[in-house]
């Protein structure tokens, strides 16, 4: 892989906009799990009940996933056709935006509305920020930028969850956690006008023209060509593998937040902070060592590791502890770093997957197909958690057991260790 048309310094300018994109990223995705009830209770108002306020819950989180699901698959296309730096800034600019308006709805409905658009920026953002880096740093190097793309992730969670423990969001108090929420747009507008694009991308964009220029016909780009043979297997497999750790993540883990504020919000409000930072510690550290271990054991001997590790822990945390007993948070913790090491191993193992000319699009539609099956499997859950009567630990438990499926399907995808990006 040749990095030589950027300095160092660009090089560092590159990664350090992808990290900020990917933070704000995860701030997004960490803020309805610990605001949704108090929304639904301020906006319900005497209208609220338990079940209601888990089914909007459940409602909200759908709606992010299907917006990231779609803006991961189109902007992944984009980037590949206009530039993966000014497809970030613009990705970022969205779901900023369009969060901070989030402080001003009246209703349910419109909020649901904006998260939906909110995830359009979501999901635009990885495909782009993965490739970008991944393509502007040296093979030798990719281990650890992939490392921190995911610890990047879930360090905006992180943030958030601290945030949200200092100032405590509330049915009367949680309007002005969106407005913080606009803030990254600074960052989108610095990475759409004075970031430098990937040199690989460039290069391969001047033989796709030349290419066209000779024969009048170029490689085919974008959505279209990943669900044409050679590449369809190599989406199905891909999309596979980043769904099943997205659904276990949305589907499953995230149900332990609202039961902790269920059950320490009246006298505790901070609980439900408490708790996802433990989560999100956890996720810092599994999300960047998730690739330093596919490096060590294997891409596919390390997935299927992980997806047994999730599957225990994510029983054990449901199953084997309650919120305010003393091995609550240890677990949770646990399980939020060995849940998470797929969302290091996904940044290394689908670049690889991928060839230049389509690894944005390839990246984003692998990544975000597993959004549009969270979302069908949070509306699920969703039913689940109201036919069981409003248990988070029976619908919690039910919907982990997606993480077992990992160990069968790794061995079907192609083992890419050691690769090199060149085509």
């Amino acid at each position: 892989m040749s990095t030589g048309a950027l300095s160092s310094r660009a090089r560092k300018a590159v990664l350090l906009a992808a990290i900020g994109g990917m933070i704000f990223d995860g701030l997004e995705l960490g803020l309805m799990p610990v605001a949704s009830l108090s929304v639904s209770r301020d906006l319900l108002g005497p209208l609220s009940t338990p079940a209601l306020e888990g089914a909007w819950f459940a409602r909200f989180t759908a709606s992010l996933m299907v917006g990231a699901a779609i803006g991961g698959i189109v902007m992944g296309s984009v980037g590949d056709m206009l530039g993966r730096a000014r497809t970030l800034g613009l990705s970022i600019l969205l779901y900023s935006l369009f969060a901070g308006i989030g402080a001003f709805v009246r209703t349910q409905q419109e909020m649901l509305v904006l998260r939906f658009v909110v995830g359009l920026g979501v999901g635009g953002v990885w495909p782009n920020a993965v490739a970008l880096a991944a393509e502007c740093w040296p093979d030798r190097s990719r281990p650890f930028v992939a490392g921190l793309m995911g610890a990047a992730l879930n360090s905006g969670i992180l943030m958030l969850s601290q945030v949200a423990r200092t100032w405590q969001i509330t049915p009367e108090s949680w309007r002005w956690i969106f407005k913080m929420a606009a803030a990254p747009a600074l960052l989108g507008l610095i990475v759409l006008f004075a970031l430098p694009e990937s040199p690989m991308w460039l290069a391969s964009r001047r033989k796709i023209n030349e290419h066209t220029n000779q024969s009048g016909a170029g490689d085919e780009l974008g959505i279209r060509a990943m669900f044409r043979p050679p590449l369809l297997q190599l989406t199905l497999i891909g999309s596979l593998l980043g769904s099943i750790p997205m659904i276990g993540a949305w589907a499953a883990s995230k149900w332990m937040i609202p039961w902790a504020d269920k059950v320490g919000g009246a006298t505790h409000a901070g609980y439900k902070a408490i708790t996802q930072g433990w989560w999100a510690i956890g996720a810092v550290l599994g999300s960047f060592f998730g690739a330093q271990i596919a490096t060590w054991l294997g891409r596919r001997s390390a997935y299927a590791l992980f997806s047994l590790g999730a599957t225990v822990l994510t029983l054990l945390m449901f199953l084997g502890t309650a919120p305010f007993r003393p091995s609550f948070l240890p677990i949770v913790f646990a399980q939020g770093f060995v849940a998470t090491l797929f969302f290091g191993w996904l940044p290394l193992y689908l670049p690889e997957l991928f060839p230049t000319r389509v690894r944005a699009a390839g990246s984003g539609i692998a990544y975000n197909i597993g959004r549009f099956a969270t979302a069908i499997g949070v509306f699920a859950a969703g039913a689940l958690f109201t036919a069981g009567g409003g248990s988070y630990p029976k619908v919690g438990a039910a919907c982990g057991l997606i993480y077992a499926l990992g160990v069968i399907v790794i061995w079907a995808a192609p083992d890419t260790t050691g690769k090199k990006l060149d085509d």
